[in-house]
């Protein structure tokens, strides 16, 4: 018996090691966390129980030799500040974080298990596409995740985190998603990337022009939040999670505030000006209003003549919208 623990024990060891050292370096020579330390960062200590981790690829037929434990990404389920999130990080490590058929299965069973238990999915995204050498089933499997964000939309909070590359058909998914996050010099999504567009335009584009971060989060508003790193972008998904309810049936987290709900806002006569063609920042305004100053924008960078973004009034979670003189004098656009 003794024989079979160890067994289990090495072969877990090497899932948790399923990248080569020289893929590991690389990773890490670029300001990059790994998969795990991702989830680790993220979750609360202890929290994150992995699901299917020593799942391996299929395709004998395809040309893989190497077979690494978890195919790829990391699947599983912990806590953020006590409360149940089911997530799952690629690893770029381990074939490029390419999407196979296993790699698939193991992210329709934990969206399936998000949905029946009612709680967020977030998906660290970190990894190339589709895994070319399983062919067809490989592009095929990204329509069952497909399907599985529409059931989960309007149901369950779905937020994808942009961490690296994100090309071809990765990035689908995370546009079907409630909110996206990236990061700034790091993250890229993109249907083709720079060389595929200068041979069909002749135009030529760099990697931050075509899918950068203030890229879809100026221009396209594909971006919902943008970070400087990996580190604050985790802490703002951590904070966005605490205006959220774990699912469409039940209410927001009710905050505690040292804020008296009856005070008088006096600051608000030194921030409106007296003309009406002086302009002023409306989120002076806001964070003067709701619990403790707190006002968590959203597409800061798009659309800049409105203000959007979650606050909280007596301890609820609040949706602000408001016109921005600071820009265009607020009006609306197209």
């Amino acid at each position: 018996m003794q024989d079979k623990i160890d067994d289990l024990r090495d072969r877990q060891q090497q899932a948790i090691n399923a990248g080569s050292p020289r893929s590991v370096e690389r990773h890490k020579g670029k300001g990059k966390l790994l998969a795990r330390e991702r989830i680790d960062y993220l979750c609360d200590p202890g929290s994150f129980h992995e699901l299917d981790m020593l799942a391996r690829h299929r395709a004998h037929a395809a040309g893989l030799e190497e077979r690494p434990y978890t195919d790829g990404v990391i699947t599983g389920w912990g806590t953020i500040e006590g409360r149940k999130v089911f997530l799952f990080s690629q690893d770029f490590t381990v074939f490029g974080g390419a999407l196979g058929e296993v790699f698939a299965e193991k992210i329709h069973k934990l969206m399936d298990l998000a949905l029946k238990v009612g709680a967020p999915v977030i998906g660290l995204n970190d990894g190339a596409g589709a895994r070319i050498q399983e062919g067809v089933v490989s592009l095929a499997s990204y329509g069952g995740i497909f399907y599985r964000n529409v059931q989960s939309s309007g149901v369950v909070p779905q937020i994808s985190v942009i961490l690296g590359p994100c090309a071809g058909g990765a990035v689908y998914s995370p546009a079907m998603t409630d909110f996206i996050f990236m990061v700034r010099e790091s993250s890229h999504m993109f249907i083709t990337g720079p060389d595929v567009v200068k041979t069909v335009t002749g135009e030529d584009v760099t990697l931050e022009e075509l899918g950068g971060a203030m890229s879809h989060a100026s221009k396209s508003g594909v971006a919902t939040f943008v970070s400087n790193d990996e580190q604050s972008c985790l802490d703002d998904v951590r904070f966005l999670l605490s205006f959220l309810p774990q699912n469409n049936l039940e209410e927001a987290p009710l905050v505690e505030t040292a804020d008296d709900p009856d005070r008088l806002c006096e600051s608000l006569r030194d921030i409106l000006p007296a003309s009406p063609n002086q302009p002023y920042d409306m989120k002076k305004v806001i964070r003067e209003v709701v619990d403790d100053g707190e006002f968590f924008e959203y597409f800061p960078h798009w659309a800049k003549s409105i203000v959007c973004g979650f606050s909280r009034v007596e301890g609820k979670t609040v949706g602000v919208v408001g016109n921005q003189p600071m820009a265009f004098a607020g009006v609306l656009d197209i």
